[in-house]
């Protein structure tokens, strides 16, 4: 039985702890730096330090995976009737460690986010140190006004320029645009907030490519997964907006009750920016609420010249989700819901609660809980406030250029290919990168695509790249996805592994 370090305070309990996690976490992020790391550099390649600094048996950054009932069995996750105290924090923090994907590794390319960075940790640091809750001023004073401050500065860079607009944190993307439908019913039909929503068929609207987060916050609030409308798409990804008019106007017709209409900054596979201005127009006719999900390519707002470009029109919307720990390397999660005018927010959302709301003012609310479905509320907009400080506008928008440029850069090196045949547009209209690999650039038979996209999939992962697919007319294909973290040489070892195996049997 382990002893019990003798603390004779809490903070020397705390210090003591942190710098035991911190001297396993340091080697862990410093295995996957470039220079050591299994997949950061072609010069480097072979002579990976490993997970946590292991050169043993596994000399692979990234992951050291294996299937649910085998990784539960290496684990030994059985919970202890007594405290096993420091040692056995240790033990499964280097385990904890060891078996989990290195989202610092540059091989990780497989998901709409990666790792956060040095001030993402600091962040994390302060947020769990203070341990409060943000959901009234009175017990989070600073942290409510650093959120209040961070999501009216975002509404204002979107084009909200009304005195009352502003936003607030939310649990993820999904989250936030789960609480823009609840609003957007409340606001056009105030009639639902208390007596529901009865016989009337609320109907959504959203691209084909659109997040799957609409049909899950439709079955949950009554509508109907069925009655969120997938709207066609052109070539390239965006909504095709005649398709959208002529449904909107066949679901009135039919005695139905449209009302929202979501948008999408950046889909989430082909990386598509819908047509906002056009998207406004049909919305403004038929008097529907306009969202936009930027959960992902809402990021590039802090570019201007590429914003300018991907987010015409995004002013005209009455809503807009962004989510900084997707594309600006914010520790997960840390997400915002924007809106023209939070009055309307607050009447859609509030509720009375003498118990913990104290303030009234629909002018200036401070008791930011109750804008959201949940009471208890982190502090996650001091994540990407100390980032902003940290990195400036500036720095967030070189970021964000240079990805951009290295995601157009990889896509330049794949066409050059005789195997691969492109699905992203050049240049892409986000990091995302997507292609069918197909010898000879012949598709074939969908099946057959689809298998040798899996087993290359896998063994780019045993040579150090986490990527992943879609699936497609044609059969699944790549989908690969450059972040504010990767490097050149990431992107050219990569084509270059893409190449090598897709040359082995993998049929």
């Amino acid at each position: 039985m382990p002893v019990q370090p003798a603390y004779k305070t809490r903070a020397d309990e705390v210090d003591d702890l942190v710098e035991t996690v911190k001297n396993l976490i340091i080697p862990f992020i410093r295995s996957a730096e470039p220079s050591s790391s299994t997949s950061g550099s072609s010069k480097q390649y072979a002579a990976g330090d490993g997970v946590n600094g292991d050169q043993g048996q596994h000399p692979m950054t990234l992951v050291d995976y294996h299937a649910p009932k085998e990784l539960q069995s290496i684990l030994d996750l059985d919970l202890p009737s007594k405290g096993q105290g420091k040692d056995g924090l240790v033990n499964m923090t280097e385990k904890v460690l060891r078996y989990s994907v290195n989202t610092w590794d540059q091989g990780f390319m497989d998901k709409l986010y990666a790792s956060t960075n040095a001030v993402g940790v600091a962040a994390e640091l302060l947020t769990a140190a203070l341990n409060t809750n943000v959901h009234v001023y009175q017990v989070s004073p600073v942290l409510t006004l650093i959120e209040k401050h961070v999501a009216k500065t975002l509404a204002r860079m979107y084009g909200f320029t009304d005195p009352h607009s502003g936003g607030m944190s939310q649990p993820g993307g999904s989250a936030g645009n789960s609480s823009s439908i609840v609003i957007a019913r409340n606001t056009l039909y105030p009639h639902t907030k208390t007596r529901g929503i009865g016989s009337d068929k609320y109907v959504l609207f959203t691209s084909q490519h659109g997040h799957y987060s609409l049909e899950k916050a439709a079955q949950m609030f009554g509508f109907g997964s069925d009655n969120v409308r997938s709207v066609p798409v052109d070539k390239t990804g965006r909504m095709d907006v005649s398709a959208l008019r002529k449904m909107v106007v066949k679901s009135k017709e039919d005695g139905e009750v449209p009302f929202y209409v979501n948008a999408t900054a950046g889909t989430t596979v082909l990386g598509s920016f819908d047509p906002f201005d056009e998207i406004a127009e049909v919305c403004k006719e038929h008097h529907l609420w306009m969202h936009v999900d930027g959960s992902w390519g809402g990021s590039v707002i802090f570019n201007k010249g590429i914003a300018e470009e991907r987010l015409r029109g995004v002013e005209k919307a009455d809503s807009i989700v962004m989510s900084p720990h997707k594309m600006l390397g914010v520790p997960v999660t840390c997400s915002f819901l924007l809106a023209k005018d939070m009055r309307k927010v607050w009447k859609a959302m509030t509720l009375p609660a003498g118990y913990l709301f104290h303030t009234s003012d629909s002018e200036e609310i401070f008791d930011l809980a109750d804008l959201t479905p949940q009471c208890g509320r982190r502090g996650d907009a001091l994540k990407f406030f100390l980032s902003w400080v940290y990195y400036g506008e500036e720095g967030l928008s070189e970021k964000i250029e240079r990805a951009f440029e290295l995601a157009t850069r990889m896509q330049e090196q794949l066409s050059r290919s005789e195997n691969v045949v492109m699905l992203s547009t050049m240049p892409p209209p986000c990091l995302q990168v997507c292609f069918y690999y197909a010898p000879e650039r012949q598709l074939g038979d969908p099946t057959a695509t689809s298998r040798r996209t899996e087993i290359m999939t896998e063994r780019l992962m045993r040579r150090g790249f986490m990527v992943d697919y879609a699936p497609g007319e044609n059969g699944k294909f790549f989908r690969i996805v450059i972040n504010i973290s990767t490097t050149e040489e990431t992107v050219t070892r990569l084509v270059e592994m893409i190449e090598e195996v897709g040359r082995e049997n993998t049929t």
